[in-house]
């Protein structure tokens, strides 16, 4: 049970990141994009499983995981812009999955010590609590891709939950810790809402410049 309790607890942003970069595709390719790239991210999670305690105390790790993160964020928005300006989509399955496991990965690290923990040494309980994890994933995902079809501002909601986690990454890095010291609570709160909705204006902003742009030299070409 604590490890149900823990998985789905702190699958929610997984979840998300499959609900963005799913709902795009097809119904058929849908599925297939949550399967295959579920399926891809238990053999990450065992493997990252290993390894984990350590690589959060990895100086920097965290830090470049977070800036992932934010680009993450901005790309899931390129398809939500690209479709409020009338232009066709044309997101692969290859895209989908590549962009589930790259985020699985670098936010999948508290989730697996949770579970490493909760399993108490067992390696049965670990295996199980990683396919319940995924399972959870899968389901939750899913389920949101189909919510996002019908609420289209539910993708923005998605991508600023993305990027608040970046952020909060890039805080909890031992390297930027080291260097600013000790910093109260509600200014690191501020600092990471203005990055999330930097993040998130930067998207709208790159993204249309970059169709008008586009438009405009069709128009010169013609």
């Amino acid at each position: 049970m604590n490890i149900v309790a823990i998985n789905l607890i702190l699958s929610g942003d997984n979840a998300v990141v499959i609900g963005l970069a799913a709902h795009r595709l097809e119904p058929a390719q849908r599925r297939i994009a949550i399967m295959f790239g579920g399926a891809a991210a238990i053999v990450l999670r065992i493997l990252l499983t290993v390894v984990a305690a350590q690589l959060l105390q990895v100086p920097g790790l965290r830090l470049v995981g977070g800036v992932l993160l934010l680009w993450i964020a901005v790309h899931l928005l390129e398809e939500e812009e690209e479709s409020h300006e009338g232009v066709k989509v044309a997101y692969t399955l290859r895209e989908a999955i590549m962009t589930i496991l790259v985020a699985d990965l670098v936010m999948s690290t508290d989730n697996v010590l949770g579970v490493a923990a909760a399993s108490h040494g067992d390696s049965g309980l670990l295996i199980f609590g990683l396919i319940v994890g995924m399972a959870i994933l899968m389901f939750m995902g899913g389920a949101l891709a189909n919510m996002i079809d019908r609420f289209w501002w539910l993708a923005y909601a998605g991508s600023a939950i993305i990027a608040w986690t970046g952020a909060e990454m890039i805080f909890e890095d031992p390297l930027l810790e080291e260097r600013l010291g000790p910093i109260v609570p509600y200014a690191e709160w501020a600092i990471i809402a203005l990055i999330t909705v930097v993040t998130l204006a930067f998207a709208h902003w790159f993204h249309r410049v970059r169709l008008r742009r586009a438009k405009h030299g069709e128009r010169s070409g013609a």
